[in-house]
């Protein structure tokens, strides 16, 4: 098992490098981990899934309303159900909550036939239309003058911190070498053929040489296939998604994943739950230049809660918990854009976008199955192993967690143990965290595996007491 995050880099070429940590490149890093293959997952930022996916909507998409025919709809419908499985295998909260595409005006009343017959051409036919007084009992703290709404019993939500913790986990156990704040920033060397036999990619911390490459760098994945290839079929164009978190006192208010009738620049803005008790508002859709523009501002935030209170009104007498922003992978086309370039030993999987999170697992086959093909005799894919199966810690509030198990308290004291009152966050989790196969490089890390500082008090209450035991396990040398 090895994770680093400062020092030289092995010298040896690998078999494969993965540039990218996110949900998907670790999906992909975990893919390659069960084949004879020596294998590099290399990220910029000092952590797995600290850009794009820590900050979506969390939601397990049914790919219902895909553009039918596209990949995007067959891997988001493929990767539901691989996800699915997997989050019950290891531990990944899920609540299948079901969704509600809302109607509120005669316009889009018109629009619903047309997504349900999107929904059956993508192969989902559990989703019907109801009138709006199912609506009003299904959702009684509805605003007024809902018209209908297309139900989707299908759609859950899942904790995306959790599921790319542990694709990476999964796949540093397997073999996997994971480089944290390496970012790719040139080439040592012409990549193949016009090169050696294997790509030099410079980064900070050295040259990372590698047979074959995968290019997974989500916003930045059209700056790297420029790097590589001289030219790009796709521009990342940042859209900026703001959202708002309720505390976890307004949950009652909704039992749906409220979505409105989607347009051209995404699903628009929705109300949704959180496996971790508190209720979402957003997010913007904003196409930006800047792919840092991740802070959130005031017009974006006062036309969320704008909208917001049409949705569901009583929300808006609730106390914010956070507010944050992400920003996706938009380009100018309407489908994933996953390429191959066989000559130059090298795949692009750029252009995805909110579904990323749901299809990752497919995503992740459908991409080893190219380089399967393109790679030929050259890598060995044939012989597929087992992996060990990992146990993600629960952060779901409708499971049970180890400050109600008095089984694991009575084993070890630390369970009952709570540092982060506001999340009932214990001593034993925050250890774990701190001594695991990928541990945090930030307390931000450490928030995205306990949720220790992610409460009301945002820590203002705990945040010494975690900031103590995240340095103090620190300076003892454990996992680091």
């Amino acid at each position: 098992m090895t994770v680093t995050t400062k020092g030289p880099l092995p010298s040896e070429p690998y078999d494969v490098t993965v540039v990218g940590a996110g949900v998907v490149g670790s999906a992909i890093a975990r893919e390659l981990a069960q084949h004879p293959l020596r294998v590099a997952l290399v990220e910029a930022s000092g952590d797995v899934g600290d850009g794009t996916s820590k900050a979506n909507t969390a939601i397990l998409h049914t790919g219902f309303d895909a553009v039918p025919g596209s990949l995007e709809a067959r891997l988001v419908r493929e990767g539901r159900r691989l996800l699915a499985a997997y989050a019950i295998e290891s531990g990944i909260p899920v609540e299948p909550v079901g969704a509600l595409l809302v109607a509120w005006d005669e316009e889009q009343l018109a629009a619903l036939p047309g997504l349900l017959k999107k929904a059956e051409a993508n192969d989902y036919h559990e989703a019907r239309i109801i009138g709006a007084a199912e609506v009003r009992s299904r959702e009684p703290h509805l605003g007024e003058g809902a018209l209908g709404a297309l139900e989707v019993p299908g759609e859950s939500i899942i904790c995306p911190w959790t599921t790319t913790l542990a694709y990476a986990t999964q796949a540093v156990r397997a073999g996997v070498d994971l480089h944290l704040n390496c970012k790719v920033e040139g080439l040592a060397s012409p990549p193949p053929p016009d090169g050696a036999d294997h790509h030099e990619l410079t980064t900070p911390r050295g040259v990372i040489r590698t047979r074959h490459l995968i290019n997974a760098a989500g916003l930045h994945a059209d700056t790297l296939d420029q790097l590589l290839l001289g030219s790009g079929k796709f521009t990342v164009t940042p859209r900026r998604g703001q959202l708002i978190v309720f505390d976890k006192l307004a949950r009652d208010l909704v039992r749906h994943i409220l979505l409105p009738v989607p347009t051209a620049l995404g699903k628009g803005v929705l109300v949704a739950p959180t496996v971790y008790g508190n209720v979402l508002l957003g997010p913007t859709a904003e196409e930006l230049d800047d792919k840092r523009a991740t802070g959130t501002t005031q017009d974006g935030l006062d036309g969320l809660r704008a909208k917001g209170g049409r949705i569901l009104p009583a929300l808006l007498d609730e106390e914010v918990t956070a507010v944050y922003a992400g920003l996706r992978a938009a380009t100018e086309h309407d489908d994933y854009q996953i390429h191959g370039a066989p000559g130059q030993r090298y795949i692009t999987v750029g252009g995805i976008r909110s579904t990323g999170l749901t299809a990752s697992m497919a995503i992740a086959e459908h991409v080893v199955g190219l380089l399967a093909d393109a790679a030929g005799p050259d890598l060995d894919l044939t012989v597929a192993g087992n992996l060990d199966p990992v146990r993600m810690p629960n952060l779901g509030e409708s499971f049970p967690r180890p400050y109600q198990r008095a089984d694991l308290i009575a084993t070890d004291s630390a369970y009952g143990s709570i540092v982060c009152h506001c999340e009932r966050v214990t001593r034993g989790e925050i250890r774990d965290a701190l001594i695991s196969t990928v541990p945090p490089g930030s307390l931000d890390g450490l928030r995205r595996r306990t949720r220790a500082r992610g409460g009301r008090c945002q820590g203002f209450y705990c945040g010494a007491a975690v900031r103590e035991l995240f340095e103090g396990w620190g300076e003892s040398g454990a996992a680091r």
